[in-house]
C-alpha cells in the first residue's frame, strides 16, 4: 500500500492473474501492481472467486489455451464470477477465448476449428493481410463512453501482437440491458474487435501491459472499478 493509500485509509483491489500455462505473467503481474492492485498468480479457486478482479492473459494458439484454461477449470471460475458480476479482464488470447469459436490453420491440415467459452457470439479467423502477424503499435477506434479508454487521446496508439481476431460482432442485446461497447481496430484489409466492455466482462486484443504510458492508464481505469 503506498503512503498516499495509507493516509487515506483505503486498500488496494486484489485481483487474481490466472495462471494455466499460458500469457506473459510476469509483466502482467507488475503493470498491475504498478496500476494500484495486490495481485496473486494462482489457479486456486477460492483465490481467483475471492479476488476483486480476475484477469486473464492468453498467448500462442487458441486450441492450446482453451486446453490449458479447462485443465485448471478456469472456465467454470470465469463463469462462477460473470454470473455474480464479477470483473473479469481478458488480453489478447484471453479475450479471443471469451467467443464462441477459433479458427487456426496448421500446415497441411487446413482450418482446424476450436471451441471457446462463448461468452460472446463471433469466430477468431485469421486476419486478410500481406504482413502476418499484426505486431506493433496501432491505433484503435474506441466507441463513445468508454470507461475502459477514459482520459486517452483519440489518438493513442496500443501495441498489439496477433495474427487472429474477431472480424464480425453478432451479439444483439434484447432492449433490456446495456449494449456492450465494442472497439475496433485495422490491420491490412482487415478491421477486427480490439476491445469490448460488457458490463463485468472487459477485454483487450492488445496488450495493455506492453503499451507504456497509455497501457497503464487504461490498467488503471480498470483497476478503480474494482474499489
Amino acid at each position: 500500500m503506498t503512503d498516499s493509500e495509507q493516509a487515506a485509509g483505503t486498500q488496494r483491489p486484489t485481483v487474481a492473474l490466472l495462471d494455466y500455462g499460458s500469457g506473459n505473467i510476469r509483466s502482467a503481474q507488475r503493470a498491475l501492481e504498478r496500476a494500484g492492485a495486490d495481485v496473486t498468480v494462482t489457479a486456486d479457486p477460492e483465490t481467483v472467486l475471492a479476488a476483486d478482479g480476475l484477469l486473464v492473459p492468453g498467448v500462442g494458439a487458441y486450441a492450446a489455451c482453451m486446453e490449458g484454461l479447462r485443465a485448471v477449470q478456469g472456465d467454470r471460475m470465469i463463469g462462477e464470477r460473470l454470473a455474480g458480476g464479477r470483473p473479469v479482464l481478458g488480453i489478447c488470447v484471453g479475450m479471443q477465448i471469451l467467443f464462441d469459436q477459433g479458427v487456426e490453420f496448421s500446415d497441411g491440415e487446413g482450418a482446424l476449428p476450436a471451441e471457446g467459452m462463448g461468452e460472446w457470439p463471433g469466430v477468431v479467423q485469421r486476419l486478410d493481410a500481406d504482413v502476418l502477424p499484426h505486431m506493433g503499435w496501432n491505433t484503435v477506434e474506441v466507441a463513445e463512453g468508454s470507461a475502459l479508454f477514459a482520459g486517452l487521446p483519440e489518438s493513442e496508439r496500443f501495441y498489439f501482437v496477433h495474427s487472429y481476431g474477431v472480424q464480425d460482432w453478432e451479439l444483439v442485446t434484447d432492449g433490456r440491458t446495456e449494449a456492450p461497447l465494442v472497439h475496433w481496430a485495422e490491420h491490412g484489409r482487415t478491421r477486427f474487435v480490439a476491445a469490448v466492455e460488457n458490463g463485468p466482462l472487459w477485454a483487450t486484443q492488445f496488450h495493455p501491459e506492453k503499451s507504456g504510458d497509455a497501457g497503464a492508464r487504461l490498467l488503471r481505469n480498470w483497476v478503480e472499478t474494482l474499489r
